[in-house]
C-alpha cells in the first residue's frame, strides 16, 4: 500500500497564524530570537519557507506577534475592575495574583518576552512595553506604602524588585500539566509569600 504525498499547498492551509506562532514560539525559547532561521522555523513546523511567508513576512513578525500576546494579557490585568478600584493594597494583590495567572496561562509567549535582549525593534519595543507595565505596578505598591499598608522597614524600590523576580523566574521551572502544582497553587503561594511579607501587621 503506497501512500499518497501531500499537497504543499493543502498542508499549508492546515497552518494558522496562530498554531504558525505556537511552533514559532516554541523555537524562539528553545534557540534564542537570535539563533533561530527560517530554515529552523520551517523544519519545527514541517512545512516550507514560502507557505510560511503565505502567513507572515518574517520571523520579526512571529516575533512581534508572540510578545504582543503576552503584553496584552498583562495590561489586560490593569483594565479589570479589582485592578482599578478600591485601596493600593488589595488592587496590587489582585494584580500580583492575575500576573501569576497570565504568566503560567501563557507560559511560552511571557518566557521569550522575559528573553527579549533589545537586538532588534520589536524587541525593543517590547522591552519598552514591559517597562511600562511594570513602573504601573510598582505605582501601585509606591501607593500602598503611602496608605501606611506597608511594613516601614522594607525599601519600596527592593520590595518592587523582589516581587518582580519571584513573579519572573516562574518562567524556569514550572511546567504545566507536570503533576507538581497547578496554576492556582503557584498563584496562591507568591500572593501569600509576598503579602504576608509586605503587608503591615494590624
Amino acid at each position: 500500500m503506497t501512500t499518497a504525498r501531500r499537497d504543499p499547498a493543502a498542508r499549508r492551509d492546515t497552518y494558522t497564524p496562530d498554531s504558525l506562532l505556537a511552533v514559532a514560539v516554541t523555537v524562539f525559547n528553545e534557540r534564542g530570537y537570535d539563533g533561530t532561521s527560517m530554515e529552523h522555523l520551517s523544519k519545527a513546523a514541517g512545512i516550507s519557507k514560502s507557505s510560511i511567508y503565505h502567513h507572515v513576512t518574517g520571523k520579526e513578525e512571529l516575533l512581534r506577534r508572540a510578545v504582543s500576546r503576552a503584553l496584552d494579557g498583562l495590561f489586560g490585568i490593569l483594565d479589570e475592575e479589582p485592578a482599578r478600584v478600591g485601596r493600593a493594597m488589595e488592587r496590587l494583590e489582585y494584580v500580583t495574583r492575575r500576573m501569576v495567572e497570565v504568566l503560567t496561562g501563557e507560559l511560552p509567549y511571557v518566557t521569550l518576552l522575559l528573553r527579549v535582549r533589545g537586538n532588534t525593534d520589536t524587541e525593543r519595543w517590547a522591552m519598552e512595553r514591559r517597562r511600562e507595565f511594570d513602573h504601573q505596578v510598582a505605582a501601585l505598591l509606591k501607593a500602598a506604602a503611602a496608605d501606611g499598608d506597608v511594613r516601614g522597614d522594607i525599601e519600596v524600590r527592593l520590595a518592587t524588585r523582589l516581587v518582580f523576580g519571584m513573579i519572573n523566574s516562574i518562567v524556569e521551572w514550572y511546567r504545566p500539566g507536570s503533576g507538581s502544582l497547578t496554576e492556582r497553587e503557584v498563584a496562591d503561594a507568591v500572593v501569600e509569600l509576598v503579602f504576608q511579607g509586605l503587608r503591615k501587621a494590624g
